[in-house]
């Protein structure tokens, strides 16, 4: 297959969603499709009965909820489909943004008893800032939902988007019926005995009275709806979706596996290739010759029993190929990458090449962090992979002084990946953890004690907000830095930070030194 081909036929996405609006569990469905796995696991009311494939972390086993980005990819009609399970938790969006510079489309799951959620809202103003198209899957049909028109605008409203379904539910809760494919006239009827892959029946003439023989007293509504739908939103433009003002919307059910075809079927038809990256110096394309890619995730401890730390590595053009030579930018170095791996979750097989839209794992003895580029020789720098100013502080003490070497390297792997942030304050020395919310503390406690073996304790600290600052008036720099000395720290790379007690603290600091720049995220 030609170098071209295997490019178009590659679809890189991420799915994104509130808590617990079935985002694991369609993924699930879609891995089902592919024959990638065998069985979903049932991730309901938070008690896994057999584990999600794309929740592999001990502690995402124990919660049922996802708190790192799974990669996985299958083969399916002839398309290579890379999907990107993210977590839906407000307090490891971090993680989901940064993935989704990784991504070219979306799909977003909504609730429909619950509609549109604020970590939906948040979500969906990366996909905007970076014009990435979006599709919304509007899942548990089977319970009771709302009024889908009154869904729509919702969507509409709250996410800013034109919205034009591409599936129409007959009813929902106990009298839900199934769905109605308008995207390919065809019908599906809902039984939830059922949950293996089912064909639609063909109807492309709405009017036929066969209708009723499956619906009944549904049918002249659903005629009625259609009609409404077609007469309120305009005709689907595959070029409105592409560029990201467009979002077409399907129904289902993913725990029955009911209207998961159907959006999967669209979604290759409709859903982009892989598309251009953005680096520092320029524009680089997916057909390019030359190999590049960069590190949006690393992963420590993917395989417990290895202790082994993967980068995952997207890559944006050429053709990666096993044990070539490539260029670490970052470093300068030269290195050879003899046994990348594709993933399915923390399932991992050799590659031995790989194209413009896949991820790959690259083994990681602590050379790479999150944003490192890699390329056939070429000095480019891609961008958009920002560290946010943490939300929450805390001094970080070892609970067992048997075990400081585990800490240490724990500490070190953890904050690589990106679940929290590590700074040391320059004053007294001690090590500070900042992290976008709550929940991560215990997870950062958890992974340390179950896969390093180590303790650490965390002690309260008062601090609004942690400011990369950087000068060209360096005698005023230097200024800043001795009157604020008990209040700076050094990042992990080394940067300066200015750690604020409070926004007035803040902005006093930003009035009096008008040279200074002060930082809310580590790309400046």
């Amino acid at each position: 297959m030609s170098f071209q081909k295997e490019i178009n036929r590659r679809r890189t996405f991420g799915i994104v969603s509130h808590p617990d609006a079935g985002k694991t569990t369609l993924t699930e469905k879609l891995l089902l499709f592919g024959g990638a796995i065998r069985v979903a696991g049932a991730v309901k009311s938070n008690k896994i009965k057999k584990t999600a494939t794309s929740d592999f972390m001990e502690i995402e086993r124990q919660r049922g909820i996802s708190v790192a980005t799974s990669v996985m990819g299958f083969e399916y009609n002839g398309y290579k489909v890379n999907i990107l399970d993210t977590p839906g938790h407000q307090d490891f969006q971090e993680d989901t943004f940064r993935t989704l510079t990784a991504v070219d489309s979306v799909i977003i799951v909504i609730d429909a008893a619950k509609g549109v959620e604020p970590q939906t809202e948040k979500l969906m103003n990366v996909c905007r800032m970076r014009k990435t198209p979006v599709i919304v899957f509007i899942n548990k049909m089977d319970r009771p939902a709302q009024d889908s028109f009154s869904l729509l605008d919702e969507i509409e409203d709250q996410l800013k988007i034109r919205v034009r379904p591409l599936s129409w539910p007959i009813n929902s809760g106990p009298d839900f019926k199934g769905v109605y494919s308008i995207y390919n006239s065809s019908l599906k009827l809902f039984d939830p005995s059922i949950q293996d892959i089912e064909k639609g029946i063909d109807f492309e003439d709405i009017n036929n009275p066969e209708l009723e023989k499956y619906i009944g007293d549904d049918a002249q509504t659903l005629r009625d709806e259609l009609e409404l739908v077609e007469g309120v939103y305009h005709e689907f433009n595959r070029g409105d979706y592409l560029k990201g003002n467009l979002a077409p919307v399907f129904f289902g059910s993913a725990l029955y596996n009911f209207g998961v075809q159907e959006l999967l079927h669209a979604f290759l038809e409709i859903a982009p290739a892989p598309q251009s990256s953005f680096a520092e110096e320029r524009e680089v394309k997916p057909e390019e010759d030359k190999f590049s890619g960069f590190v949006f995730k690393i992963h420590a401890n993917i395989d417990p029993n290895h202790r082994s730390r993967i980068a995952f590595v997207k890559i944006c053009s050429g053709m990666f190929v096993r044990n070539n030579m490539y260029k670490h930018i970052r470093s300068g170095k030269t290195i050879r990458i003899s046994s990348p791996t594709a993933f399915m979750a923390s399932q991992k097989e050799l590659v031995e090449e790989a194209f413009p839209g896949d991820i790959i794992g690259v083994p990681d003895n602590g050379s790479f962090v999150i944003g490192d580029t890699i390329t056939e020789g070429e000095d480019i720098n891609f961008k958009g992979l920002p560290s946010f100013s943490p939300e929450l502080f805390r001094y970080v003490e070892n609970a067992d002084p048997m075990k400081s070497k585990q800490l240490n390297k724990g500490i070190d792997h953890l904050t690589d990946e990106g679940v929290a942030q590590l700074f040391t304050n320059q004053f007294n020395g001690r090590k500070i953890m900042g992290t976008v919310g709550q929940l991560q503390f215990e997870v950062i406690q958890f992974r340390l004690e179950h896969e390093y073996a180590a303790k650490c304790r965390f002690e309260p600290l008062q601090m609004y907000k942690a400011c990369w600052i950087e000068s060209d008036n360096a005698k005023m720099l230097i200024e800043f830095k001795k009157r604020k000395y008990q209040k700076m720290a050094k990042d992990k790379l080394g940067r300066d930070v200015f750690m604020a007690d409070s926004q007035f603290i803040l902005q006093m600091a930003q009035n009096e030194f008008k040279d200074i720049k002060f930082h809310f995220t580590s790309e400046f």
